[in-house]
C-alpha cells in the first residue's frame, strides 16, 4: 500500500489493482497472517493472505522491516483501501 516516510511506518493491504470491477459495498477477508508482531520481513515477502470476492490473494510487505501492528485479525473483513498492519521501516 503506502509508506509514511514522517512516521517511517509503512501500511499493508491489498493493491488499489485488486478492487478493479469489484463494488465498493464488497469487504474483503483477512484470511490469515503468515508473520506475527515482531517478525522481521523483507520487501516483497508475503505476510498475509486475504480472500476478495473468492480469490486468494497475497499481501507483500512493501517495505523491509518489522511488522509493528496488526490491524486487521485473522478472520476479519476490511474495505477498500483500509490498512490491515503496519511494518516500521528498518
Amino acid at each position: 500500500m503506502t509508506v509514511n516516510t514522517n512516521s517511517g511506518m509503512a501500511e499493508l493491504g491489498l493493491p488499489p489493482e485488486v478492487w478493479t470491477g469489484v463494488d465498493d459495498e464488497v469487504q474483503a477477508l483477512l484470511d490469515r497472517w503468515l508473520v506475527a508482531p515482531g517478525d522481521a520481513v523483507a520487501v516483497g515477502q508475503v505476510v498475509a493472505r486475504a480472500v476478495l470476492v473468492k480469490s486468494s490473494l497475497d499481501i507483500v510487505a512493501p517495505v523491509a522491516g518489522v511488522l509493528e501492528r496488526v490491524l486487521v485479525p485473522a478472520g476479519a473483513s476490511f474495505a477498500r483501501g483500509q490498512a490491515v498492519g503496519q511494518i516500521a521501516r528498518g
